[in-house]
């Protein structure tokens, strides 16, 4: 059993604006429900451009509701440019923080909001399955490349691989891509300590 904080709990025994907005603005779709995870968030601005609803619908664990829960109060009322600034980061902390092995639940609410506002924009879902283009395929188990790796693991200071997994799923299923992850971590961290000499 997980030990969840009790905003975890209260978000997921009562999520916030779970549903579908009618007709809206923005649109994101994340994750695969075959590999555990599924997101789909909608949003509907006001005549300021503000995030006026958004409502969620989500196929996953306690975890994966109340982080979207939780994202849905974070953005509302913001601009998209204040919104697209949301972290996963900001996200676990409104719920007090996450498991370790959870946390790949607060970056899939980041990233159904980043698609969500693309698709507002008329750009492409960064996320889709055809964008998998992007990068190398590492961990072929849930579709993860070593671009999502290294953005992952820059954006939250990670390390190890088992941190990596946590965070996205990479390495969670079979395991045969571990090495390779740490190895592409391993080469970010030294190029970045290599910049600041």
């Amino acid at each position: 059993m997980w030990n969840y904080t009790k905003e975890v709990m209260d978000h997921f025994m009562n999520p916030r604006n779970v549903g579908e907005i009618e007709n809206p603005d923005g649109v994101g779709e994340v994750g695969n429900a075959a590999c555990g995870d599924a997101l789909k968030l909608t949003f509907k601005l006001d005549e300021n451009g503000k995030i006026a609803e958004v409502k969620f619908k989500t196929f996953g664990c306690a975890s994966a509701i109340a982080s979207s829960s939780a994202l849905t109060e974070i953005v509302k009322g913001m601009s998209l440019e204040e919104a697209e600034k949301v972290t996963n980061q900001d996200i676990a902390k409104v719920l007090g923080g996450l498991p370790e092995a959870k946390m790949h639940c607060s970056v899939m609410g980041m990233e159904a909001l980043q698609a969500a506002i693309a698709a507002y924009r008329g750009e492409p879902n960064p996320f889709a399955a055809d964008h998998e283009h992007e990068g190398k395929l590492v961990c072929k188990c849930f579709g993860i490349t070593d671009v999502k790796i290294l953005k992952v693991a820059k954006e939250n200071r990670l390390r190890q691989a088992s941190e990596v997994t946590n965070y996205c799923k990479a390495g969670g299923a079979c395991g045969s891509c571990l090495a390779e992850i740490q190895r592409i971590i391993d080469d970010m961290w030294l190029l970045e300590g290599l910049k600041k000499c």
